[in-house]
């Protein structure tokens, strides 16, 4: 079995819990060496999970001969850079979400990933959760009938780092993210939507800056029509009160309704003329490694993972789209 032997370029926040143990954990992978344009960092992460090198610059990382895989987890404007030098070096890459800061940026990695015939895959992992694919169960049994309509609806009080106008974090950059919040949160929810009813080919919508905290959106209303002519609207408000906190998607059908959360992961509801029932569905301790095993048996030959490049550019599109960028 080929063992695939990881290097991490980043290693923040989302490679402590949510991805980074997976790589270790799962048969025929193992994480090599990290990355990071800070020493202390980099050094730290290294010592912490017994990580023999490590590196400042990340072309050193891509070249290392024992590293024959890269993950990307850095903010969303600097993924074609590394992505783009991973491929041209022949190594397959995954990296996190949104593939870019712009649906053009997205553009960029496909030709890459296409010529040089190097895997590119991004971490839409609630594709992979069980949550989500109890939710896709329900969706293709037909018990709610014909879907009608879809319905996001999000809405969360203005986070502590967000009041401090001196060291903003990089998620309401849109410069470093491609947006505020909604391009860093919305992308699970369009995802999961394309996945369940296929490509969204039209999208418009309107945005605001209500809070006044950062330059970025902080509130977006859209409507979007999916290439089966089923038609859905979402609502997303990032400097809401508390008292009205909201993580739901609807799908209205002809025999019933369907409701789940896509970050709280609350008890899925189903309400048909049968009656109302719940699903409490459990999802693993690091949330990406449901997707990451399936990576891996990729890249030894035993699988195959769908979730790549190519098939996520639309949910860039669509986000481009909602915030007349394109």
């Amino acid at each position: 079995m080929k063992k695939i032997k990881w290097g991490f370029i980043g290693c923040g926040e989302v490679t402590e819990k949510k991805s980074g143990p997976a790589f270790a954990e799962i048969e025929g992978s193992e994480v090599v060496a990290v990355m990071s344009r800070t020493k202390e960092r980099a050094h730290s992460y290294a010592m912490r999970h017994n990580i023999k090198r490590w590196y400042t610059d990340a072309a050193e990382l891509i070249n290392d001969p024992e590293v024959n895989a890269v993950y990307v987890a850095t903010p969303p404007a600097s993924h074609p850079i590394y992505c783009i030098m991973a491929m041209n070096a022949g190594k397959p890459v995954y990296v996190e979400k949104p593939l870019a800061a712009s649906y053009d940026d997205c553009a960029r990695i496909n030709h890459v990933s296409l010529t040089t015939g190097a895997p590119c895959f991004v971490a839409y992992y609630r594709r992979y959760l069980p949550y989500f694919l109890k939710v896709k169960e329900i969706v293709q049994s037909n018990v709610i009938g014909e879907i009608q309509n879809v319905q996001i609806r999000y809405s969360c009080p203005p986070r502590k780092e967000d009041m401090n106008p001196a060291n903003l974090p990089w998620r309401v950059k849109a410069s470093v993210a491609g947006g505020g919040y909604f391009y860093d949160m919305a992308p699970h929810q369009l995802d999961l939507l394309q996945e369940l009813f296929g490509l969204i080919t039209h999208a418009r919508g309107y945005s605001a800056n209500r809070g006044g905290l950062y330059e970025a959106e902080d509130s977006v209303s859209a409507c979007f029509q999916f290439e089966s002519g089923l038609v859905g609207s979402g609502s997303w408000c990032f400097v809401g009160h508390e008292s009205h906190n909201e993580d739901r998607i609807e799908i209205l059908g002809s025999k019933g309704t369907l409701c789940f959360s896509v970050f709280n992961f609350a008890p899925i509801h189903l309400r048909t003329p049968e009656g109302f029932m719940e699903f409490d569905i459990p999802n693993p301790e690091h949330v990406q490694q449901p997707l990451i095993q399936t990576i891996v048996e990729t890249l030894q030959g035993t699988n195959t993972c769908d979730c790549t490049s190519l098939s996520v550019t639309p949910v860039n599109w669509v986000l481009d789209r909602i915030l007349k960028k394109i």
